[in-house]
């Protein structure tokens, strides 16, 4: 099906900015969406921003770190079959494990394995 693989996770100060990276392989075709999703340890994952086939963007209203919109931006390049991330004014509660994950026109969803993202004060 698809395979998917972030990069670009790591420790950080409050108020620094970091883009996350995503690649798909595999069956991408079957793609219709693609998005960003974080989770801490005993909760759910939840939704960061995602985006569309057609470029159509919608955020999560996780329970951290306020308003995300004035925060991140998420683009994708199909050519390159790849999902980005942008984060800035990082603050300590958006720490968490960052997915990848793309719906499948099949109706299945793939999950990247996860890049760590530590915000320190």
């Amino acid at each position: 099906q698809v395979q998917l693989v972030e990069s670009g996770g790591g420790p950080v100060q409050a108020g620094d900015s970091l883009r996350l990276s995503c690649v798909a392989s595999g069956h991408t075709f079957m793609i219709n969406r693609m998005g960003w999703y974080r989770q801490v340890p005993g909760q759910q994952r939840e939704l960061v921003a995602s985006i569309t086939n057609s470029g159509a963007t919608s955020f999560g209203a996780p329970s951290f770190g306020g308003s995300l919109e004035d925060r991140v931006t998420i683009t994708r390049d199909k050519d390159k079959n790849a999902l980005y991330l942008q984060m800035s004014s990082l603050k300590p509660e958006d720490t968490g494990v960052y997915y990848c994950g793309a719906e499948l026109t099949i109706g299945l969803y793939s999950w990247g394995r996860g890049t760590q993202v530590t915000v320190s004060s």
